[in-house]
C-alpha cells in the first residue's frame, strides 16, 4: 500500500520552524537501535519507524537529516539533553520531561515480565514483593517506571534487562513485549507473565527550549502522520505490528 503524505502544513512558518528546530541547518535525529520495535539495522544504515519519521520531518521542513544512533534509550536521551541532537524518539516519562518536550505518542508498546518457567510468580502484581529482583536495561522507560513504582521488589540494572535476569539468576526480567516474546520462544526454560506492567508511550521529542510554534508544529505533524497512515505503513514496512499505532 502506498500512503499519501500531506504536504499541506497549514499556516505554519516552515522556514522559522526549521531554523528553530535545526539551528545548524541539519536536522540531527537521535535514534535508539536498542529498541527493535522502533529501529533496526546498523549505525551506518539504520531503518525503522523512527528513521522514517526523522526523514519525513526533515522532508517537510526542507532539511537534510543526520541520524545519530545509540544502543540504549539512556544514551539517546543524553544526546538530546546535551545538545548533540535536535530530535529524539523516546518513551514519555516525567524524568525526561525536564529536558525534553514530547509530542503526543505515535506508538504504544507494552512492558512485560519474564520469569523462570517454574517460578511461583503468576501475575504482574506478584512481582512487587520482598526478595524479588527485577533485571532492567539501565535508563530505559521501564527502568524509570519501575524505579518509581515498585515498592518492595528491587530493580537491578544492566546493559540488557533479560541478560541481567539470566546472568545474575534473578527472579524476573523486564522488557518490551515483542523482543521478550521472541526470547521466550527461543528459551523454553522461561515464560512471560500474562498482562503488562506499563504502557510505553513512544513520542517525538525535542528540547524544551524550542519555541511554542515549533512544538505545536511537531505535535500536529505527528497527529497527521498517524491519521494519514504513515505510521502504520512504516511499522508494516519494518515488519512490526501496525496495530501499535497510538490512538
Amino acid at each position: 500500500m502506498t500512503t499519501k503524505h500531506d504536504d499541506r502544513d497549514g499556516d505554519h512558518d516552515l522556514p522559522a520552524i526549521a531554523s528553530d528546530l535545526a539551528p545548524t541547518g541539519i536536522l540531527r535525529a537521535s535514534v535508539n537501535l536498542g529498541n527493535p520495535v522502533l529501529a533496526q539495522g546498523t549505525p551506518e544504515t539504520p531503518a525503522g519507524i523512527t528513521v522514517d519519521l526523522a526523514r519525513e520531518i526533515g522532508r517537510r521542513l526542507g532539511l537534510p537529516v543526520e541520524t545519530l544512533c545509540f544502543d540504549a534509550a539512556r544514551k539517546s536521551f543524553e544526546a538530546m539533553a546535551d545538545g548533540r541532537a535536535d530530535l529524539c524518539f523516546l518513551a514519555v516519562d516525567p524524568a525526561r520531561e525536564k529536558e525534553v518536550a514530547f509530542t503526543a505518542p505515535y506508538v504504544v508498546i507494552e512492558g512485560v515480565y519474564v520469569v523462570p518457567r517454574d517460578s511461583a510468580l503468576a501475575t504482574v502484581e506478584d512481582v512487587d514483593a520482598p526478595g524479588v529482583r527485577v533485571g532492567v536495561k539501565q535508563g530505559s522507560a521501564y527502568d524509570l517506571h519501575l524505579t518509581r513504582t515498585l515498592r518492595h521488589a528491587t530493580v537491578v540494572r544492566g546493559a540488557e534487562g533479560v541478560d541481567t535476569f539470566r546472568t545474575l539468576d534473578l527472579e524476573a526480567g523486564a522488557g518490551i513485549r515483542q523482543p521478550m516474546a521472541a526470547y521466550v520462544a527461543a528459551h523454553p526454560e522461561v515464560r512471560l507473565i500474562d498482562g503488562r506492567f506499563m504502557e510505553i508511550r513512544q513520542a517525538v521529542g525535542t528540547t524544551t527550549t524550542r519555541s511554542p510554534r515549533t512544538l505545536a508544529y511537531l505535535n500536529s505533524l505527528v497527529d497527521d502522520l498517524k491519521k494519514n497512515g504513515f505510521v502504520a505503513e512504516a511499522l508494516r514496512r519494518s515488519a512490526q505490528d501496525p496495530a501499535l499505532v497510538a490512538p
